[in-house]
Parts: C-alpha cells; structure tokens; sequence
C-alpha cells in the first residue's frame, strides 16, 4: 500500500515526520532513483536512500517506548565531543530504526526522560500545540515571595519570547510546612512547552538561581521509583497504547517486549491511577 514518504519513514523510527520532510526539501531522499519532492508516496518495497544509505523497511515494526532515569552529567545527545555519558549507550539496541527522545535534558537536569522509535508519537509529544504537560521539582537558591511566583504563572519576557508557569507549588516532601521566605526553596512546577532551559531561566527573571532540577512527569508518564538512575524501563503494550491514543494517533503494531530494566516490573494499574503512575505512597524521607 502505498503512503506519503514521510509517514512511512517516520513510521519506521528514522525520525519524525517534520525532520523527515525537511531531509526531502534539503534533496537528501530517493526513491526507485529518483530524488524524492514531498508529496511523494511510496511503497515497503521500494528502494529508499537517505543520503545514500539504503533504508530497509519491514511490515509490523513495533512501536516502543522506553521510560529513562537520568544523571546528573550525562548528555541526551547521540554524540558528545567531550566524551560525556551518553544515555543512548545505555538503551537496548535497535535491528531496524533508532531511538528518538521526546525533548531533551541539561546535563545539570535529572529525571524522566521519554525515547522511543515512533517518530510521529515524538514529534506530537514535544510539539507546543498539543500543550502537553511537563512536570518538575526545582529547588531555587534566593527568597521567593508571592508576587513573583505569581508572575511566573501571569508570564514573563524572556530573550525568545513570553512563557510561563501552568502550576507553582512549594513543595515540602512532606517534612515540614513550606515557607516563601527561605532562601532555599523546592517548588513543583508544570510547563506546556519545552524551550531550551526555560524552567531555569524563568526562576532566573526573578533573581533567584536554580540549584537543582528534576523532571518526574511528562504528559500522562510519571517516573516510577523503581527505576534507578542511568537505567530504563520498557512501557508494556497497553501503555504505549494509551500514550498513542492520547496525542491523536493511531495504535498500530505495539510492543509486546517485558519491561527490560529494573527488574520489579513497572506496575501502575492501581484502582484510581493512571496507567502511567508509578508512584508508590509518600515517604517522609527526602529522596531526590
């Protein structure tokens, strides 16, 4: 059957769909020979070259998605000229297709990270329009007080336009009462976009300095406890399912693999929780 280029090479885990039309502006992608123009369509079986490379695509490629632990210094990028920790050495390996992660953290930011090698779910995933929640702990060195707090939720002028806060609570951890006049507060905070260090630079425009940084939720994906740092955990069917339904696709060839890593079993069907919340019941130790 035959479909637009972009789709089949999206579907196929090479990239997503916006990435992949640009590869045909930029006259990187043949078909059958001839130098593909958007709009074209193909076929499984035809011969298709990204920068002269021969890609092999094949019927039912299962779509996966991998819940990542990140460290502190280690870098989401596929290469690293300074020889960093990079999280894609970490993750199982791929026969066809490659891994695609859904936005990007700092080396400083630690947490959820979402991968997978369905390049339309990563692309609606991170795309502004689909305001996708992004949910953090922060904890900021300087006194914040209720007027900027409120600020940061009405919006502020940073150097690539307005953006802003959905949701700032202190946060306590269930030690003590929070207070906005410490000089060193922890605040849960939710973000629809993913600018490059927006939650940084937004506590930045009211004179207080982030000291720490944790993302534990992106959309309906929270971060288990029982996944450690630097290690992943493979979504079941079902969840991939949810997650696909949720941005407006529709849930093809899934995967069936057991989660890989840890080895508790990712387990969130609780009565009342999403199929994605893996948290367990409040601790009142600290633990970041």
């Amino acid at each position: 059957m035959n479909e637009r280029l972009q789709k089949l090479l999206a579907s196929a885990g090479l990239g997503s769909r916006r990435e992949i039309e640009k590869w045909i502006s930029d006259k990187r992608v043949t078909v059958n020979g001839s130098v593909a123009k958007l709009g074209d369509r193909a076929k499984l079986d035809d011969k298709i070259l990204v920068d002269g490379r021969f890609i092999a695509l094949q019927q039912g490629q299962l779509n996966r998605v991998l819940i990542y632990n990140k460290s502190e210094g280690e870098v989401s990028t596929t290469y690293d000229p300074k020889d960093r920790p990079i999280i894609f050495d970490r993750l199982p390996r791929l026969t066809k297709g490659r891994w695609i992660t859904v936005g990007r953290l700092d080396i400083n930011t630690t947490g959820l990270l979402l991968v997978t090698n369905y390049g339309d779910l990563a692309h609606r995933l991170m795309h502004p329009s689909f305001s996708i929640e992004r949910e953090y702990l922060v904890r900021v060195y300087g006194r914040m007080d209720a007027a900027a707090v409120r600020r940061l939720t009405n919006g502020v002028e940073l150097e690539d336009g307005i953006a802003k806060f959905s949701s700032i609570v202190p946060h306590n951890f269930g030690l003590e009462k929070s207070s906005l006049s410490v000089s060193n507060s922890w605040f849960r905070v939710i973000l629809l976009e993913g600018r490059n260090r927006e939650v940084r630079r937004l506590f930045e425009s009211q004179g207080v300095k982030v000291s720490r940084l944790k993302r534990i939720r992106y959309g309906p994906v929270r971060l288990p406890s029982a996944v450690r740092r630097s290690n992943f955990l493979e979504l079941k069917a079902d969840q991939v399912k949810e997650l696909v339904l949720s941005v407006g696709l529709t849930a093809s060839k899934l995967s069936s693999k057991k989660s890989q890593r840890p080895d508790r079993q990712y387990n969130a069907m609780k009565e009342g929780r999403s199929k994605f919340d893996g948290r367990r019941s409040p601790r009142k130790r600290r633990q970041l």
